[in-house]
């Protein structure tokens, strides 16, 4: 029985020590931003590609697609990112960085928030903030803070897969992006 317990012990610190530390991608912003969309962190697939939803079944493409008024999932990834800007709409993260093991809000630890005050008050069009996720919400209205009030907060449904409610439910939330763009 000493010897099972023994091998669970190690598998538990074992993974511990694999949790590594994850980091945010850039903003993609111009100074035409009016809509910024915050995610929490990019999970393992985005990470590994580079790419803000690179999941391929993260609904983020899709429930963007009529918000900007093109087929986001058809284009390429430069292409998507090209679109959004073109209507008006910012991406980035509220965690900078967090030690996190697999793709899970709730597995994220030790975070390092990201400058959303500062980048959003670089944003002269900037009329609303929408986060992606409950984390996301979260996290954003802690860094937001004093000045939460300055822009309109939006909170909207995740697009990731874990949150399993389908893209017909999520899709009115999402659509509602569309008044902050006109």
């Amino acid at each position: 029985m000493a010897p099972k317990m023994a091998r669970a012990a190690t598998r538990g610190n074992a993974k511990k020590r694999l949790v590594t530390r994850k980091s945010s991608f850039a903003p993609v912003i111009d100074a035409g931003t009016r809509l910024l969309v915050c995610g929490s962190l990019p999970g393992d697939a985005s990470l590994a590609a580079g790419r803000y939803y690179a999941h391929p079944q993260n609904q983020f493409w899709r429930l963007m697609a009529p918000v900007a008024g093109i087929d986001l999932p058809v284009l390429d990834y430069d292409a998507r990112l090209a679109a959004l800007l073109g209507a008006g709409v910012g991406l980035w993260d509220v965690v900078a960085s967090a030690r996190r093991d697999g793709s899970s809000d709730a597995a994220i630890r030790e975070i390092a928030g990201n400058d959303l005050i500062g980048l959003a008050e670089s944003l002269p069009q900037l009329r609303a903030i929408a986060f992606n996720g409950g984390t996301a919400l979260a996290h954003g209205r802690r860094l937001l803070g004093p000045v939460i009030d300055r822009w309109r907060i939006i909170a909207l449904p995740s697009s990731s897969p874990l949150h399993t409610i389908g893209l017909a439910a999520k899709q009115p939330a999402w659509l509602a992006l569309r008044d902050q763009l006109v």
